[in-house]
């Protein structure tokens, strides 16, 4: 194993795999190593990317754009206002997908439904001014998890909001800033929260960094990142292995899968 910069490289079944251990908390993670196992080109393929076990889906701005996952076609656009998309979820048999006015002000912010078969897009939920661009939800148990992005110098003011089934907020953190410093100007695009870790991704560096939702107090824990072969923006888990995520440059969705972890006693790395 090699490392440059602070980046291990492993060469496994001829695929390099890498993975960061800089800004660890806590004594012992086990990082996720993922690699590509496949991908297709997809217009649409701008802010994010979701998948069930027959489609995949890819999301602009106004549109989301349906794909055999056997034939890699486009089958179907949906129809049905919107202004700025971005991270799709899969909710029971529908496609949520996190919808704003960006770059507007003040912020407004909805979740918006896509039936796969009518491929009509409505509101699921209207949030109205909530005080961010809302960027990713995703539902843990009986609750919601809700990122409320902002952008430039107030990007620290990003916030994620925990909903119950009657959206009434219930509890609210913000992201530690040795996280955020690394985003640049930009904010969180996609998130999901896996192995009772969130997973997060920014506007374009090809990582996710993992986060822990603490007992106490209202700021995540930071617990590292892992590059992966997506540029950030939205991603979403692959119901039949791995994740599924897009590169916005080459407007391609990317799919991975984890290969192995390899496992950190951070008291010892000095």
């Amino acid at each position: 194993m090699k490392r440059i910069n602070g980046v291990y490289l492993a060469c496994t079944m001829m695929n390099w795999l890498w993975f960061s251990v800089g800004g660890c908390s806590g004594d012992q993670f086990e990082f996720p190593l993922f690699h590509e196992t496949g991908s297709f080109t997809a217009p649409q393929a701008h802010q994010a990317a979701a998948a069930d076990r027959r489609f995949v889906y890819a999301i602009t701005n106004k549109v989301v754009a349906k794909y055999s996952r056997k034939t890699r076609e486009q089958v179907a656009v949906s129809v049905g206002d919107a202004h700025h998309l971005n991270s799709g979820y899969i909710h029971r048999g529908s496609l949520l997908c996190a919808h704003s006015n960006y770059p507007q002000i003040p912020e407004q912010s909805q979740i918006k439904v896509l039936d796969p078969k009518s491929m009509q897009l409505t509101t699921f939920h209207d949030f109205g001014d909530y005080g961010g661009s809302l960027t990713w939800v995703v539902r843990v148990g009986n609750s919601w998890l809700c990122n409320f992005a902002k952008y430039d110098k107030n990007n620290g003011d990003t916030f994620l909001a925990e909903f119950d089934r009657n959206w009434t907020e219930t509890r609210r953190w913000t992201y530690p800033q040795e996280m955020i410093a690394q985003l640049g100007k930009y904010s969180l695009s996609g998130g999901l929260f896996h192995q009772q870790r969130l997973l997060v991704t920014g506007h374009d560096a090809q990582e996710i960094y993992y986060l822990s939702i603490p007992q106490t107090g209202t700021v995540l824990k930071y617990v590292g990142k892992t590059p992966v072969p997506f540029t950030g923006q939205g991603f979403a888990v692959d119901p039949l292995g791995g994740l599924v995520g897009i590169s916005r440059a080459e407007h391609r969705v990317i799919f991975l899968n984890e290969v192995n972890c390899c496992h950190l006693d951070l008291k010892r790395r000095r």
